[in-house]
């Protein structure tokens, strides 16, 4: 428990509400003031005030206490999913983008805690693996807020360690589809560089050398380049060893080659047509052009196939989840063929199929 923090009321702040002056003084919000009161964790003058209490000036507040918030629950959403796969042990679902796996650990309110995957698992599922507490129940790994594709979710305890363990020991093999900016100078390779959280901008990870850093490898492989009108991008796919965060993202990054969408790692919010702008027949007529634009609104990022073996049965798994549309069209909208039905209409897989 921190030190007794003594603060004495000064007459200008007479008529103010004391989770008002609380709130001003610790550099908290008021409702953190207000829950500091209702703890007793804030007394005046040996007393437990009401929140709504008006100070007359002159008081002695001694605050002997951090606000402590009751902790989150998940609670069940009535939320469709895609269940690629499902047994007596663990279902594989296909996750949009804009979807969070789980609440953050900073949520401080029920209404950070909605439309999670854990909230629609627990109206899915009767019963899910506890292993990750009750914020997490069920997830032994996870995708970040903007890519989608397929994640792992368990159903019992037994099944989740035994997961655990096969990520742990890589025994699982997940590979990505991404859309990079510029063509790659070898069509395959590896990344081998460790990832650490920035020390500086706190939402990024860096591969540049950190005392905490952690082994990551990411093997890329190109699917095919395409020179357009936005510019040159290559579509590849990537085998992921390690589970970092934000790791082919990052490790695209650091090659010069960000994920299309990603503005966290370099990549434009937007995509401009350069050859529209250029075929102007005069200086004027350039300056005047405006351009088409795209904007895709997501990181062209999907978690496409995995293959694992089943941690009780023992059977053999692989599943795949096809580009969802968003992505398919914008390659038609990218590579200039408005006509074109879009990838996921045409075939179950296309871009998988092109590339086993």
């Amino acid at each position: 428990m921190p030190d007794p923090r003594t603060v004495l009321v000064p007459a200008e702040a007479a008529g103010q509400r004391i989770d008002q002056f609380l709130a001003a003084q610790l550099d908290i919000s008021r409702s953190r003031a207000q829950l500091l009161l209702e703890q007793g964790s804030a007394q005046i003058d040996g007393a437990q005030p009401r929140a709504s209490l008006k100070l007359r000036g002159g008081e002695t507040i001694v605050v002997t206490g951090e606000p402590q918030p009751a902790p989150l629950k998940a609670a069940p959403e009535d939320i469709p999913l895609n269940v690629v796969y499902e047994d007596d042990d663990l279902a594989v679902i296909d996750k949009p983008a804009g979807m969070m796996v789980h609440a953050g650990s900073g949520a401080t309110d029920d209404a950070r805690n909605r439309g999670t995957l854990v909230n629609a698992l627990l109206h899915r599922f009767q019963s899910l693996s506890a292993t990750g507490g009750e914020m997490r129940p069920g997830i032994v790994h996870r995708l970040d807020k903007d890519t989608s594709g397929l994640i792992i979710v368990v159903k019992n305890d037994r099944a989740h360690a035994k997961l655990a363990a096969m990520f742990s020991g890589r025994a699982i093999r997940k590979t990505y589809i991404a859309l990079v900016h510029g063509e790659l100078e070898r069509p395959r390779g590896t990344i081998n560089s460790s990832i650490a959280r920035d020390p500086v901008r706190r939402t990024r990870m860096t591969t540049r050398p950190q005392e905490n850093a952690r082994t990551a490898v990411s093997h890329y492989e190109s699917v095919r380049a395409l020179n357009t009108r936005f510019g040159k991008f290559t579509l590849v796919k990537v085998r992921i060893e390690t589970g970092r965060t934000h790791q082919i993202r990052v490790h695209m990054a650091s090659i010069g080659h960000p994920v299309v969408g990603d503005t966290l790692y370099g990549a434009s919010s937007q995509l401009t047509d350069q050859r529209a702008a250029n075929a102007a027949p005069s200086r004027a007529a350039r300056r005047n052009a405006e351009p088409e634009r795209l904007r895709l609104g997501r990181n062209f990022l999907h978690a496409a196939e995995l293959e694992f073996t089943h941690p009780v049965t023992g059977k053999p798994l692989k599943l795949s989840a096809a580009l969802p549309e968003e992505l398919a069209q914008f390659l038609n909208k990218l590579e200039g063929d408005p006509a074109a039905a879009p990838a996921s209409k045409k075939s179950g897989n296309p871009v998988i199929g092109r590339i086993k």
